[in-house]
C-alpha cells in the first residue's frame, strides 16, 4: 500500500514563505514516478501547481513560476514546494501526487495540507 503524506502548510502573511513536503511510503520505486503539487481553492477546480521528474524536467502554472520551487529527494523518497512571495490567492488546500511515468493519470494522492495566506 502506498502513503503520501503531506505536511508544511499554515497560515503566512502576504509576502511570506512555506515549504510543503510529501513522503512517500510503501511499494513503490519513488524514483519512476512524476512528483506533482495540485491545489484547490474553494469553489474552483483542483489545478497542477507543479510537477518534477527529474531536476531538470519540471513544470509550473504560470501564476505561480518565479515564486514556487518544487524539488524531490529520490533517497529520501521525498517531493517538496518551497512556495515564496506568498498572495492571498495562494490560499487553497495543496494535494501531493504521485503518476507513474508515461502514465496519464495520477496514481496516488496524498490527503492534502491548508495553505492559507492572509492580507
Amino acid at each position: 500500500q502506498v502513503q503520501l503524506v503531506e505536511s508544511g502548510g499554515g497560515l503566512v502573511q502576504l509576502g511570506g514563505s512555506l515549504r510543503l513536503s510529501c513522503a512517500a511510503s510503501g511499494s513503490l520505486i519513488f524514483s519512476m514516478y512524476v512528483m506533482g503539487w495540485y491545489r484547490q481553492a474553494p469553489g474552483k477546480q483542483r489545478e497542477l501547481v507543479a510537477s518534477i521528474y527529474v531536476p531538470a524536467a519540471t513544470k509550473y502554472a504560470d501564476s505561480v513560476k518565479g515564486r514556487f520551487t518544487i524539488s524531490r529527494d529520490n533517497v529520501k523518497n521525498t517531493a517538496y514546494l518551497q512556495m515564496n512571495n506568498l498572495k492571498p490567492e495562494d490560499t487553497a488546500v495543496y494535494y501531493c501526487s504521485a503518476k507513474f511515468r508515461g502514465n496519464d493519470e495520477v496514481s496516488y494522492w496524498g490527503q492534502g495540507t491548508q495553505v492559507t495566506v492572509s492580507s
